[in-house]
């Protein structure tokens, strides 16, 4: 009887072991990205990972959870490439509630397979600006504009005339919309709460992909999400405009104490490394390179007043002059709120600039204005004994600061008997000059 049911139990085996790739497969799991700020070289390097992992793994889809201001037109064009190239379904999902899809996130929203978002989301405002953060001429924004209304009217071909007139529109006049404004008019697929309920709605939609039409099955599929690395983290910070500006008066700094204490090589390092950061987030961000040149006349300005006898007026116009160079760099007319340094930030951190400059300068005065105090000329003034009879013509010995001396009397001395206190007066090579001591 038992031999009977041995066959049966192989079999039933067999078929759970094939079963289960193909319900794994059915239901396979979904990766979570992040693009949360401006656009910058390093979101791009974030999404290409990204979806290197997800073919790795065999995600069935990606989500792009989308947060941003803008960006350049440069790198908005890299991410789109990656994302149209993707072999795996791409779903953009602007959240979470309050977040913004502006300006270049427009055109990645469009780029996405599947594109969503949140309650009290936006999305729109889409006019492009120049390098600079600044109005563009004529004749370069319309081609700007021309240029990216045609790659919008591809990406957005299958939505329909309707949701293409209002993206030309985001573009063209930076119109913006709500959420739902933008599922009306089909700019979008979906409203979603969260990601499972995004999960729940774009289960069954097929959609084309790089490698061909792919149909989603995500009702109940698990999700993870992928974090940014060490480094990207530090490529995203560097593109903050206030941690450049720390980075560039703490390096310059460094540098400059460096140099005024040749051997203390902890001061030079943390400079060199403070600027080379710097560097990276001025060729990402829209500078007004002007600026450059009011900081460099302001540290001019700080050690020139440490060796002119100026007494804090070139410290003054150092501090003026950095405030005026950092503004000019950073917040030029036209440059997006957020890619602007805090005014705030820039005032107390200049002031502090110039106020360490300032007491390096007092010590510095100090130092001109004090007598030395090393060698056989910090003994003017000591006070000493007379060890034998020092009488004028003859001299004697003198015991100051634990050393024997020979002593001469001072204009205007008698004889100094021995073990009389005496005071010096001055010193001549080998021979100190004495006196009573009063």
């Amino acid at each position: 009887m038992k031999k009977h049911l041995l066959p049966p139990l192989y079999l039933l085996l067999i078929a759970l072991l094939l079963a289960a790739p193909a319900h794994a497969q059915e239901n396979g799991s979904v990766l979570v990205l992040t693009l949360d700020g401006p656009i910058t070289p390093s979101m791009t390097e974030y999404l290409s990972r990204g979806i290197k992992i997800a073919q790795r793994d065999v995600h069935q889809a990606i989500i792009i959870q989308l947060n941003t201001p803008g960006g350049s037109i440069e790198h908005m064009q890299n991410i789109v490439e990656v994302i149209r190239g993707s072999a795996i379904p791409v779903v953009i999902y602007v959240a979470p509630q309050g977040a913004i899809a502006g300006s270049a996130g427009t055109v990645i929203t469009l780029a996405g397979h599947l594109a969503a978002m949140a309650p009290s989301t936006a999305i729109g405002a889409a006019s492009p600006v120049g390098s600079q953060g600044e109005d563009l001429g004529e004749t370069i924004q319309t081609k700007a504009k021309e240029i990216i209304k045609a790659q919008i009217r591809s990406l957005a071909s299958h939505r329909g005339q309707e949701a293409i007139a209002f993206a030309e529109e985001t573009v063209e006049s930076a119109k913006a919309a709500s959420a739902q404004e933008a599922l009306q008019v089909g700019l979008i697929d979906f409203i979603a709460q969260d990601i499972p309920d995004l999960l729940q709605k774009i289960d069954g939609q097929t959609v084309e992909t790089a490698k061909g039409e792919q149909t989603l099955n995500t009702a109940n599929a698990a999700y993870k999400h992928l974090n940014l690395t060490l480094i990207e983290q530090l490529l995203q910070a560097l593109t903050n405009p206030n941690i450049v500006f720390l980075l560039i008066t703490i390096g310059v700094q460094a540098i400059l104490i460096e140099l005024s204490t040749p051997g203390a090589w902890v001061p030079g390092f943390v400079g060199a490394v403070c600027l080379a950061l710097a560097s990276y987030g001025l060729g990402v961000l829209p500078v007004n390179w002007f600026g450059i040149v009011f900081l460099i006349i302001s540290f001019v300005l700080f050690i020139l007043d440490i060796k002119a006898p100026t007494h804090g007026a070139l410290t003054a116009a150092g501090i003026g002059s950095l405030i005026t160079g950092t503004l000019v760099l950073f917040n030029s007319p036209g440059t997006p709120q957020f890619q602007r340094v805090s005014v705030w930030l820039v005032v107390i951190s200049s002031l502090v600039t110039g106020g360490i400059f300032a007491i390096v300068m007092a010590f510095a005065l100090r130092a001109r204005s004090t007598p030395i105090q090393t060698g056989s000329e910090s003994l003017v003034g000591s006070v000493g004994l007379a060890r034998s009879r020092i009488a004028r013509g003859k001299g004697g010995q003198a015991q100051v600061e634990g050393e024997l001396w020979s002593a001469k009397l001072a204009p205007g001395e008698n004889t100094i008997p021995p073990k009389e206190q005496i005071e010096v007066v001055a010193v001549h090579g080998i021979h100190l000059q004495v006196r009573k001591k009063h």
